[in-house]
This record gives C-alpha cells, structure tokens and sequence, in this order.
C-alpha cells in the first residue's frame, strides 16, 4: 500500500497588505525647519548669475534642489564667467555646509538669520502619492528633465509647509510653467534697477534768473542752494533754463557746484576727418569723454545716437594726445537671433563678424577726406588705374593695431588681464551680466578709463533685461562716486529713417 499522503491544505486566507510607513520628509529637505518665515528654492540660474546670492535673502529659508548641484557640476569646468560661478557657488555651499553640520538636508544657518539645506526629491517617488503630484506627473511625464525635477520639488515644499514656498528663477518659461500648476514664482530682484533709471532718457531742467546764468556763462562755475541740488548725483548733467531759447548745459560738481562743459568744436583724428557733437546729449557725452578726472562713463542710447562713433573719436584723440597708452575696445560675442554656426579662419577672421561695428567706426574716423571728383567717371576710368578695392587696400588703423595702440578684442578673453592707463571702451554693454561687469570695472588700473556703452532696450543675451544687465547695473551701483558720469542719449543722428525706425519699430 502506498504510504499515508497528508491531506493536501486548504485555499490559504489573502494577507492585508500593510501600510507604508509614514514618509520622513525632513530627511529629504522638504521641510523647512519653521514655519515663521517663506521658503525660497532657487534655481540654477540664480546660483550662476549671483554666486553671493545666498546672502540676499535675509532670514527666510533657502533650499537648493539636488538636481541643481548637478546641474552646477557641468558647468564648473568651463574657462568662462559661467565656470567662474559655478566654482564660487560650489565652494560657498561647502563652506556653510561644514560649519553648519552634516545634515545638509536639514538646513544649517545662513549669515542673515534664515537657513540652507539641500532637496532631495524624485516626482517618481513611491511614497509622494498626493492629488497635486498625481496630476503633476500627468501633465510633465518627461520626469527626467530638470525643470521638471526642479518644478515637482517646488510642488511638494509647497504641500509639506504652511509658510510660503517661491520659487526663484530668471527662466521666463518656467515661471510660466510654474503658475500654471499655481506654485508661486519671482525673478532674482536684487541686482535690478528701479525703472526710472532707465525710463527717461531727458536732463533735468533747473530754472535760473537772467543775472545767474549771465554770470554762469561768463566765470564758467556757479553754486546754488540745497533746496535746487539735493537730489543731483556728482558728475550729473543738467540744462540751466532762463525760458525756452536761453538754455545752457552744466555738469554738477558736488555740493551745489556746478561747471560750463568743456567741449571742443570738433575732435580731428590726424590725417581723418572731424567729427562734431551734433545734439546737447552728444555735447556731454564728449564732456564726460574727455574729462580726465572722470574714469567711469556709462551711456544709454538707441541706435544711430552716435554714441560708439563719439566714444572711439574721443578714445583715438586721448591716445594720439598721448593721455593714455593706447585705445582697446571691445564688444561681448552674443548673436542676434540665428546664428550661421562656426565660422572658419583664423581667430582674428572668427571674431571680425562680431567687432565689424567697431572697424566701422574706426573707418569713418580715420578715413581722410578726399576732395569730389569732377568730370564724368568713365573719363576719369581712362586716366587713372583703378584703386584697390576697399577690403584689400590697408585700413588707416592697421598701423596703430600694429604698434599695440589699438586693441580690438572680444571681451571673453579679458579675464585675468590687468588694464593700466588704457581709454577702454566697451560697446553693446547691456549684454553683460552684473557679474560680468563687475569683471570688467575690477580689471581698470590706475590711469584707465572705462567707458561702456549700449542700448538697454535691445537685449540678446536670455539672462539679462532691461533692469538687470551689465550696463544698467554698473550706471546704478557707481551712481554717486566722484570718479563716475552718466549720459543718455536720445536723439537719432544716422538718418531720419534710422531714427524712426528705432522710436516706432
């Protein structure tokens, strides 16, 4: 007989599964460590464009998304500004991190009161089965890129704090991105300008009886009381008007002091033709060029102002006048729209696209003038060979760049130069970022001028606006010193055309 078989057992009972334990999300930074003040999540933007950025916020919390920090690390490598950042914001976390703890999730403290800590957060996290990140991962599904990594952790600070949770970005798409799935959102505002700074582009009018402004006009100085100057920067320009055909310009000295302009008729570059201050805005933006205790001019103008043209004019009379060792001027490479890709040749013939401007202006400076021919061409053709066409025939600055009194450059390559006794001037300024401005004003030694240049409202570079570049940052941070003059220039001299172009364009 077959050996006794134990019955078989029965259908077992189904096992409850058992709930997931409670999620600490203090471990993976969503938790702010009180609830008395906002929390802000900067972006990696912020970090790069102002590596001191986590001195600005005061006594609220700051948290960084992990994702962020490698964000950083691609870029910490690079011989450029953006390199720079990355560096400077790598090593500042370190440092706040190891003085703070080791928790660095948990927030460590900052120098104004608040806290730091980083967020270490995946939208395909198991456990973050909340209605907002349901529907959030519906409408990004691509999970794997940063901004929505960035986003999703923006969204749950926001689920896991009672305080305000804001997300800071100078990324305009992710700002739309992120209140459409209502997360508040702002701009990095600390470096930018107030818009009165760049809105008017006018001179202040102060109002002067006949008697004074004979008196100015003839001695060249006059003082007036606080109550007409209190609110008048030193080096600031303004127009003494009696009614309105009896005006004169005048440069505010400091102290209710104020000086008659030194402007001469014209600027005549040897063996070139004049160039004259056409406008009472041109008149001052000569003053300011040409005033050897003023080592900081900033210029805001449209296109077709004259303001590169005046600019190199003055910087070639300095140099041939022997004030300064030689002229360099550059101009940030950043395109307009398209670009047509890499361009071949050497690396003089790489940058001529982006500096053409600048040859321009050296061309109509220099060019002597040649008196008009008379006759009719095709006689003319017969007695004469023809000349060389212009690209071939040497320009009248070939031999001040050979010499090294002349400098023309792209000003990715000005870190780490140090700048004595040069007139530097450097054209289409507002495409700098502050950070990159500041790189500029530090690298002037003494006997240098600087001298930048642009038009606030036409701006490539996608990090910048019009309160926030390089140009306008420089103009309202040095506003006030000695050493500094601002000028706006407002009325178009190119053509009739280029002006209306550039108002109602």
């Amino acid at each position: 007989m077959p050996p006794h078989e134990p019955p078989s057992p029965g259908p077992q009972p189904r096992r409850k599964p058992q709930p997931a334990a409670h999620p600490d999300w203090r471990r993976q930074g969503l938790v702010s460590p009180n609830q008395r003040a906002k929390t802000f999540l900067l972006d990696t933007n912020v970090l790069l464009h102002d590596p001191s950025c986590l001195e600005r916020f005061a006594d609220n919390h700051l948290c960084i998304p992990l994702d962020v920090l490698s964000e950083l690390d691609r870029f910490k490598n690079e011989q450029s500004d953006r390199g720079a950042s990355a560096r400077a914001i790598h090593r500042r976390l370190s440092d706040l991190f190891q003085d703070g703890g080791q928790n660095v999730t948990r927030g460590v403290p900052t120098v104004g009161g608040g806290s730091l800590r980083i967020v270490a957060f995946s939208p395909q996290d198991p456990a973050a089965d909340l209605p907002a990140l349901r529907e959030f991962r519906y409408l990004f599904p691509d999970s794997a890129k940063i901004d929505h990594r960035i986003l999703a952790s923006a969204l749950m600070l926001r689920e896991q704090n009672r305080s305000p949770v804001i997300l800071v970005t100078k990324d305009l798409n992710l700002q739309l991105k992120a209140r459409a799935i209502g997360v508040a959102c702002e701009d990095y505002l600390n470096d930018k300008a107030e818009i009165r700074d760049v809105a008017s582009y006018d001179l202040l009018r102060i109002p002067l009886d006949p008697t004074e402004l004979q008196r100015f006009a003839s001695s060249g100085a006059i003082t007036l009381p606080p109550s007409q100057t209190a609110n008048l920067s030193p080096n600031e320009y303004v127009l003494f008007q009696v009614s309105d055909k009896q005006t004169m310009p005048a440069r505010h000295l400091g102290q209710g002091g104020f000086v008659r302009l030194q402007v001469p008729e014209s600027i005549k570059i040897p063996k070139g033709q004049p160039i004259r201050p056409l406008n009472l805005g041109q008149q001052c933006l000569l003053d300011a060029l040409l005033d050897p205790a003023i080592s900081l001019v900033t210029c805001y103008g449209q296109a077709g102002t004259g303001k590169t043209l005046l600019a190199v004019a003055a910087g070639l009379s300095e140099v041939f006048h022997r004030h300064y060792d030689g002229l360099t001027i550059s101009r940030p490479v950043v395109a307009m729209g398209e670009t047509l890709g890499f361009l071949p040749g050497t690396l003089n013939e790489k940058l001529r696209p982006w500096l053409q401007p600048i040859y321009d202006a050296l061309d109509i400076a220099m060019r002597p003038q040649t008196p008009p021919q008379a006759g009719p061409r095709r006689k003319q053709d017969k007695k004469h060979p023809p000349a060389l066409s212009l690209d071939a025939a040497p320009k009248p600055y070939d031999a001040l760049i050979e010499q090294g009194l002349l400098e023309i450059e792209a000003l990715c390559y000005i870190r780490g130069r140090s700048i004595p006794n040069r007139f530097f001037i450097l054209d289409e300024a507002q495409q700098l970022t502050p950070l990159e401005a500041k790189t500029i004003v530090t690298r002037m030694s003494r006997g240098s001028k600087l001298v930048l240049i642009g038009d606030p409202a036409q701006i490539d570079n996608p990090y910048v606006d019009s309160l926030s570049n390089g140009l306008v940052y420089t103009r309202t941070r040095l506003k006030g010193q000695s050493c500094s003059a601002h000028i706006s220039l407002s009325k178009g001299e190119r053509s009739p055309l280029a002006e209306a172009g550039a108002k109602l364009m």
